[in-house]
């Protein structure tokens, strides 16, 4: 049975997607959430870090859109074809969330990289840190890790994939990586890799979390189609709708 150990609403504050809009999340810490309960959870829009639980609470705002593939009727584009030959190149492994020194190193050059690309800013994420997000213990919780074992001075950690698997579908995460392999695409790549892990496990969908439209950082999720959308913020006693939504953005 699932401990809720807090339940908020957090302030307004500054949307780090539509700058002249304010965010709220509605937040959850909880422990003891089987697979199948935050399944439930993850139907209704829910995110998860750790034993952290969210999703948007913004009262005049409702940009940000729950975003799932149905893996079934998905057919990758010319340029996600291409990125995908990349695959044969590495060495992919699928296991429990780790803290490792080469993890975080490889965490803190891909946030360098992006604060200076898009103007984010500093990341001071530590081991304890990564360990309570990205690493905190739940029996839905995968890691995907990238291997280039050709790189010059031997193999080489190239990519993390952070994942949740439920039995409604698979929940992508996080994704950091080598900013040195950037011409591979492995953002997508990853997305692809977790396409076929869903289809592999004969579950349903792939869960992208949340898009938001006219934010340039999200457009790549509208790339791969067809995509459903959610309605609404259905609570535990409602059934969530989700629908179709194929050509809200071109990619």
């Amino acid at each position: 049975m699932p401990k809720l150990l807090k339940h908020f609403i957090e302030p307004p504050r500054a949307c780090v997607y539509l700058p002249e809009q304010t965010a709220q999340l509605e937040n959850k810490v909880m422990l003891d959430v089987s697979p199948e309960q935050f399944g439930e959870m993850l139907l209704r829009g829910w995110r998860r870090f750790g034993p952290f639980y969210f999703r948007p609470s913004c009262k005049a705002c409702q940009a940000c859109l729950s975003l799932r593939i149905p893996v079934d009727k998905f057919e990758p584009s010319a340029t996600q074809r291409r990125a995908w030959k990349r695959i044969e190149q590495l060495r992919i492994q699928i296991g429990p969330p780790q803290v490792t020194d080469e993890r975080l190193a490889l965490y803190h050059r891909w946030h360098r990289f992006r604060e200076k690309l898009r103007g984010w800013p500093e990341s001071k994420l530590e081991r304890e840190e990564y360990q309570l997000e990205f690493a905190f213990p739940h029996p839905a919780a995968r890691e995907i890790t990238y291997h280039d074992d050709h790189a010059p001075g031997g193999s080489r950690l190239i990519g993390v994939g952070l994942c949740d698997e439920t039995p409604v579908g698979w929940s992508a995460i996080y994704f950091f990586y080598d900013p040195e392999y950037a011409r591979w695409s492995p953002g997508v790549l990853n997305i692809l890799f977790q396409i076929l892990q869903v289809r592999t496990r004969g579950l349903s969908h792939l869960y992208l979390g949340y898009w938001v439209e006219g934010c340039p950082s999200m457009r790549y999720k509208s790339t791969f189609r067809p995509y459903e959308i959610l309605q609404g913020r259905p609570e535990a006693y409602e059934t969530p709708l989700w629908q179709p939504a194929l050509g809200v953005t071109p990619p």
